[in-house]
């Protein structure tokens, strides 16, 4: 296959990390839809990802843990392949820095580079960031002496270092960069990068004498080669660079590197410097996403925001998760996770859009037509809107995913679903289905319907990896979907009249938001009381002879109950049974959510008096802040009335 039919992608080789959070997962997963994509397109496609091993962090982990360094990347990076396979990601290669043809080519480069003058042998003296990796001169740190990218604290290291004479290529580089605007993208990273290198580069350690986990350097034993030379290199190494010329020529340059812009400065500055002092081509872009961040910041095991990219799938699905993290941020910029947030995606759009008019259409086929696909009749001009508009999102569709607008892609192939849906409230093919006379034109609209469906199942393919052969499945054509290229789409028609839908489970089934939370919160209780059971911690509770839970007078004098006045109720947008309500505690004025929305109207709660717990720790409950609860009784048919004290009661009294 020639060059140009060729496309290559990588993700950064991530570290490992004891610890897995949804941020690893998000740039992954937009490599494999992009990768996804051009296989759809006929183009022989590699995707590499892999993890970079070496390094003093490794080290003094391993260390810790009292094992081998060795031992302990490789149960960390089997965590890393659990989840791309749960996640369903398709790589072409998984390289690992501890690989021994990386490690031996990674020799042979540093070899390289130092025979023709590149590199030079002097001392580092300066700060370090060990979690980074990040040298730092005097001039770019604070009083406070921490990272200037991650705020931890900075170590004073001296030394005996290789350099390499990356200021050499400080020029050359700033040109490439002005002169090839699409080399680093977005714009807002690019202007950063040109800024920092017309501040001035300096020359760049790459050897290290105070650890041992590395890369032995073939000049000196007593150096292990740095993290810019090891890692960066993998994306050569992994292509067969001095081991497989014939690989190597035909993969690259790399058409596209993903990265967080935490780490674009090592992307865009050391390693086109490095490739340039080997005399390589540079890759074609390099483009620096955003964080997925969490409303207390960057995900971060210290912080305790850390959400588990694993848990999330078993709960909602591997498609539901993907089409989270390429529809709701804009690729590039930061974006805020929440779980609320990823609900409101699956019931709003794959529930309630996609899944409905999958349903909708697949029942009205068997009941009109016993489950038979329909031949299409004569089109009227609404039919030929529709498939217009098919053929405008395909091409909107490939325009967008090629510039990795991932959200605007998939909005795009939304409008398109939206108007299936109402195409159908349009033609009301249920009026139709009462006339045997109107069964041609039934018929028509019905097939319009599930070709639209092929076409949504074929634009899902990049993206998704399950609901496009379920969605084929319920429309007879599960092999023809999973077989389907980008060219299938230029038939309308794919679909054969006179085979079978098969009516299935719901593709996306509704999430119920508040039962989910207090599911979850159950499972924590239960984790924090076995905790405290297996640590031996005894709580204050005893049974009575019925088996009820009795707990003593003293926990019982630590609840503050008083009596509040609503002053205001109104309804949580989302929510079928939550409201938000204003309440007078005397002395001051609060807060409450309360599940009651299904018992009692807004107007009728405003000037009641009610019970309520004073003291309970706030809480946040879909999105809306609750200071304290309010009492409640419930009968066994579901009825539920609130706790009303006398309305002599003042607010603000204290229950005793």
């Amino acid at each position: 296959m020639s060059k140009k039919d060729t496309f290559y992608v990588t993700t950064p080789i991530y570290y490992p990390s004891d610890r897995l959070h949804i941020g690893h997962a998000y740039t992954t997963t937009a490599a494999d839809a992009i990768s996804r994509y051009k296989k759809l397109r006929g183009f022989d496609t590699m995707f590499l990802t892999g993890s970079d091993e070496h390094g003093q962090k490794i080290e003094r982990k391993a260390a810790e843990a009292e094992t081998e360094p060795q031992q302990y990347v490789d149960k960390i990076v089997a965590t890393f392949i659990d989840l791309w396979q749960e996640l369903g990601i398709e790589y072409d290669q998984f390289i690992r820095t501890t690989d021994e043809n990386h490690q031996q080519v990674v020799q042979e480069i540093f070899k390289k580079l130092y025979e023709q003058g590149d590199i030079y042998l002097d001392k580092y003296e300066g700060w370090y960031c060990t979690p980074c990796e990040s040298y730092w001169q005097e001039r770019q740190v604070s009083e406070e002496e921490v990272c200037p990218d991650c705020g931890r604290p900075l170590e004073w290291v001296a030394e005996e270092s290789y350099f390499f004479k990356m200021s050499k290529y400080a020029k050359p580089l700033l040109d490439h960069i002005k002169n090839n605007p699409d080399f680093i993208q977005p714009e807002s990273r690019r202007n950063e990068m040109i800024n920092f290198i017309e501040e001035g580069l300096d020359d760049l350690s790459v050897s290290r004498t105070t650890f041992d986990w590395g890369i032995t350097c073939p000049i000196d034993e007593d150096h292990v080669i740095y993290v810019w030379i090891d890692a960066l290199s993998n994306y050569i190494t992994a292509m067969g660079y001095l081991t497989d010329e014939d690989k190597f020529k035909h993969y690259w340059p790399a058409d596209i590197h993903l990265v967080g812009k935490d780490i674009l400065r090592f992307h865009t500055i050391i390693w086109p410097a490095i490739l340039m002092a080997l005399d390589l081509p540079l890759p074609k872009q390099v483009f620096g996403h955003g964080w997925l961040l969490t409303e207390t910041g960057k995900m971060s095991k210290s912080v305790g925001n850390v959400v588990d990219p694993l848990e999330l799938i078993a709960d909602f699905g591997r498609d539901a998760i993907r089409y989270f993290l390429l529809r709701e941020v804009q690729f590039g910029a930061d974006g805020t996770y929440s779980t609320e947030a990823l609900i409101q995606r699956i019931n709003s759009d794959l529930a309630n859009d996609l899944g409905n008019l999958l349903n909708r259409t697949v029942s009205m086929v068997e009941q009109y037509f016993s489950g038979v696909v329909p031949s299409p009749g004569e089109e009227l001009e609404i039919d030929r809107e529709l498939k217009d508009l098919a053929r405008e999102t395909r091409e909107k569709l490939a325009a967008e995913i090629e510039e990795l607008h991932f959200t605007t892609a998939l909005e795009e192939l939304w409008q398109f679903v939206r108007r299936c849906n109402k195409y159908i409230d349009e033609t009301q093919p249920w009026i139709l289905g009462r006339d045997e006379d109107k069964k041609d034109r039934l018929g028509t609209i019905l097939y319009n319907l599930l070709a639209g469906l092929r076409q949504i199942a074929i634009m899902l393919k990049p993206f998704l990896v399950d609901a496009p052969g379920e969605l084929g499945a319920q429309l007879g054509a599960r092999q023809e979907i999973k077989k389907a290229d980008w060219e299938d789409l230029t038939n309308w028609q794919g679909l054969r009249s006179g085979s079978k839908v098969y009516k299935g489970e719901p593709l996306f089934p509704r999430v119920d938001m508040e039962e989910y939370f207090a599911q979850k919160e159950e499972e924590e209780q239960k984790k924090e009381k076995n905790s405290r059971e297996s640590s031996g911690e005894q709580e204050d509770i005893e049974e009575d002879e019925e088996g009820v839970n009795l707990i003593s007078f003293a926990d019982f004098k630590k609840m503050e109950l008083k009596v509040a006045r609503i002053l205001k109720a109104e309804h949580i947008s989302g929510s079928d049974n939550l409201l938000k309500l204003k309440v007078d505690l005397g002395q001051e004025k609060r807060q409450l959510v309360a599940g009651i929305a299904q018992h009692y109207a807004e107007e009728e709660l405003t000037g009641k008096n009610i019970v309520m717990v004073a003291n309970l720790e706030p809480a946040e409950i879909f999105g809306v802040k609750s200071q304290g609860m309010l009492l409640a009784a419930e009968d066994e048919d579901g009825s539920l009335a609130i706790i009303q004290p006398d309305s002599k009661v003042e607010p603000g009294s204290i229950i005793s």
